[in-house]
């Protein structure tokens, strides 16, 4: 099987096909995160302006990001540090740099938008987007493939000699797993009725560096041994997030017993149906006290009468 081709020209212009990759990529994104403002009747009107500057930023920060990590390679020629077609973004710069602009652009044109609400809400989305863009943005780049192998579902890549594990193909599966498992705790959410706590961007975080680090582990072309830093990056998200996700469960859990425990009525989630039948149960039976009362009453009424 032949490399998949990295470019082409149309008249004087090469256009390369990682770009178009990641075009569609963000475009898909954007359209998605617009959509969910929409649903949850959000003004729209600012989203276009400020999805350019948060991927302009995303780029500038996972190009800067790869660069220092791999630094001694670019010292030999700083050229390619701006030949960012021919690969070498990180993704966790790419977020760092989109979260560092889009949370203050958003806080700004959209108050109302609380932060818990908004990352809960875009997690899905980036990780939808991953599943998309690893298929059209690293398995079309140059040296896109991972460890040299013989099985049959090999592929060759540009720049690299012999079949290579598709780690991009790899990474898209992981991705979709997990959005399953992130639109399942969304829908949790909604039928428990529950206001977005974190759980569903720490969960993102949680499952996706769980990947990561096998990515990075097993499939690339380097020593399997813990030195890459992305790995024990990814090792230690995974444990802050499970941590935290332990943490807001707690708390939350304990802001409904206390609910509970005070007597209000629990009217979030799947007893919506047993509480209103306890408040109708007790209203039936003080009804039925106050009759009774109003029954001795009148029979006090009329003893003291006749006597």
């Amino acid at each position: 099987m032949k490399p998949i081709p990295i470019s082409f020209k149309i008249g004087f212009l090469t256009i390369h096909t990682y770009g178009i990759g990641l075009a569609v990529t963000f475009y898909i994104g954007y359209k998605l995160f617009e959509r969910a403002l929409k649903k949850k009747n959000y003004d729209v009107e600012w989203l276009s302006t400020a999805f350019i500057w948060i991927i302009i930023s995303a780029i500038i920060g996972a190009r800067v990001v790869s660069v220092v990590a791999n630094i001694k390679y670019y010292s030999h020629d700083w050229v390619q540090v701006f030949e960012i077609w021919q690969g070498g973004v990180s993704s966790y710069g790419g977020l760092v740099g989109g979260f560092l602009v889009g949370i203050p652009i958003v806080k700004r044109k959209l108050p109302e938008l609380d932060l818990p609400e908004a990352l809960d809400m875009v997690a899905p989305i980036l990780v939808a987007c991953w599943v998309i863009g690893r298929l059209l943005g690293p398995q079309l780049m140059y040296r896109g493939g991972g460890r040299r192998t013989n099985l049959w579902f090999g592929m060759e890549y540009a720049g690299e000699v012999g079949k290579r594990l598709p780690v991009p193909i790899f990474q898209s599966i992981e991705c979709t797993v997990v959005l399953l498992i992130l639109l399942y705790i969304v829908k949790r959410q909604k039928v428990a009725g529950k206001k977005r706590n974190y759980i569903v961007v720490l969960s993102a975080i949680f499952f996706w560096d769980i990947t990561r680090f096998f990515d990075e582990f097993l499939y690339l072309d380097r020593p399997q041994r813990l030195w890459d830093a992305v790995e024990v990056f990814s090792l230690i998200l995974v444990a802050i997030s499970g941590l935290l996700i332990i943490y807001v469960k707690k708390k939350t859990n304990l802001v409904d017993f206390d609910k509970k425990r005070d007597g209000t009525p629990n009217l979030n989630g799947l007893d919506d149906d047993n509480n209103i039948d306890a408040v109708e149960s007790n209203s039936t039976e003080g009804d039925g006290v106050t009759d009774e009362n109003d029954k001795n009453s009148v029979n006090t009424g009329n003893n003291s009468s006749s006597s």
